[in-house]
């Protein structure tokens, strides 16, 4: 393995988790690889390429410069996994094996179902191979300009099987999804091969509306466990997949605290952060740095609508990162647009206290307000945001200590 080189090649690669599952399996080797099309065959070709992933844009354009292709790989029409040997560059594609894994665990069955593919590119070529192959009834691939189109969708609103093969929806560009999901009232399955963030805006409308979805992590493990099988010609454990999907969760999901103004959802993070050696993101700490104004000078300045529209922002941009202690402001739950950016890659966390035990000074809109009134308002917001809900009714440790334990046995589900 010394000296030779293994990796992911693509263009942008801000959003890949695929170091995190190959050093998972040994190969601390491994690394991304952004490079320019035109650089696309020398790289292929360079003689210490051990093994390489292959992902957008290249995926199709990567043929060219393989010697052998796997029988597989020529009929999906596109490579995913280039392995040298004996001098010569081998395409494989493994995103097959990724794909069908994923249907099997988010219980997706496109056997006689109409099935739309969203995107036309190599991963679009992948899913509707495994259609295909997995018996779907139709198949219809949807583009930008093709006789299936954004445009004239709504020919194929009775869909039953959604697949989403576009980059619509990953990071850096969260919180987009390419369709409106409501107008497929037959759809009884989506699988959104993206897997950054953990839970995009389609899987999160999917959630919505009571419809079994997947997102494309477990895609990714299982696929990268089949390529490093390629690259060193061995086998590993059946159980690696998961165990490997796993732990990339508990690393990198985000534990995120909501509850009424004064609950003890600050020290309580903190408490989480001296346990799980999390970095702490405070929101209104956030808001006050962004303003260089503390909160009640907002409030009284601004009012409460520019002070949730700061605050949004924020939540917005803590909610794209990974592994992190999400610390709210009590009124978060407030704006519902707050639920997405905190769920995609959070687990939601309510932090109940007795209303006579709350901290009110200082704070703008609980400090001369009727409490109970106000958790009236707010009880339904909480608990449709909230995963699950933690009483700080004992210690700030205890608490946190409950939550760890929690998001160590469910993150992710």
């Amino acid at each position: 393995m010394e000296g030779r080189i293994y990796g992911l090649l693509g263009r942008k690669l801000g959003h890949s988790y695929s170091v995190y599952v190959h050093k998972k399996l040994g190969n601390n080797d491994y690394k991304l690889y952004e490079i320019e099309p035109e650089e696309l065959g020398d790289f292929i070709r360079n003689e210490n390429v051990g093994g390489l992933n292959v992902t957008i844009p290249y995926k199709v354009e990567a043929m060219k410069y393989c010697d052998v292709i796997s029988q597989e790989a020529e009929k999906i029409g596109a490579v995913n996994t280039v392995v040298r040997r004996g001098g010569k560059i081998y395409g494989y594609n493994t995103d097959k094996f990724g794909f069908i894994s994923m249907l099997e665990k988010g219980g997706i069955d496109l056997e006689n179902k109409k099935v739309i593919i969203l995107g036309s590119g190599g991963a679009s070529k992948t899913a509707l191979y495994c259609s295909e192959l997995l018996g779907a009834k139709e198949t219809v691939i949807i583009s930008r300009s093709g006789e299936n189109n954004y445009g004239n969708i709504e020919k194929h609103f009775d869909a039953d099987i959604i697949i989403n093969a576009t980059p619509v929806g990953m990071f850096p560009e969260n919180g987009k999804s390419p369709i409106d999901l409501t107008k497929f009232t037959k759809c009884v399955g989506v699988a959104d091969m993206i897997y950054n963030p953990l839970r995009t805006q389609l899987l999160l409308e999917a959630d919505a509306l009571d419809i079994p979805c997947i997102g494309g992590l477990s895609m990714l493990t299982a696929q990268g466990k089949k390529s490093a099988e390629l690259f060193f010609n061995t086998e590993y454990p059946d159980d690696a997949t998961d165990s490997i999907t796993r732990e990339i969760v508990s690393e990198t999901e985000n534990i995120v605290l909501i509850g009424m103004p004064g609950s003890g959802k600050s020290v309580i993070g903190q408490k989480l952060a001296e346990i799980s050696g999390r970095e702490i993101i405070d929101t209104d700490a956030e808001v006050e740095k962004e303003t260089n104004k503390k909160i009640p000078q907002i409030f009284a300045e601004y009012g409460e609508g520019k002070f949730r529209e700061i605050e949004s922002k924020i939540i917005a941009s803590a909610g794209k990162l990974h592994g992190k202690i999400i610390v709210t402001g009590g009124g978060a739950v407030t704006v519902e647009k707050n639920y997405a950016s905190l769920k995609q890659n959070g687990r939601i966390y309510e932090i109940i206290r007795d209303l006579s035990l709350l901290e009110t000074r200082g704070r703008p809109l609980s400090e001369n307000a009727n409490l109970s009134e106000m958790l009236g308002k707010r009880r339904p917001l909480y608990e449709k945001f909230r995963d699950t809900a933690v009483n700080n009714g004992k210690t700030p440790l205890e608490a946190a200590n409950e939550i760890w334990g929690d998001f160590i046995e469910n993150s992710c589900d």
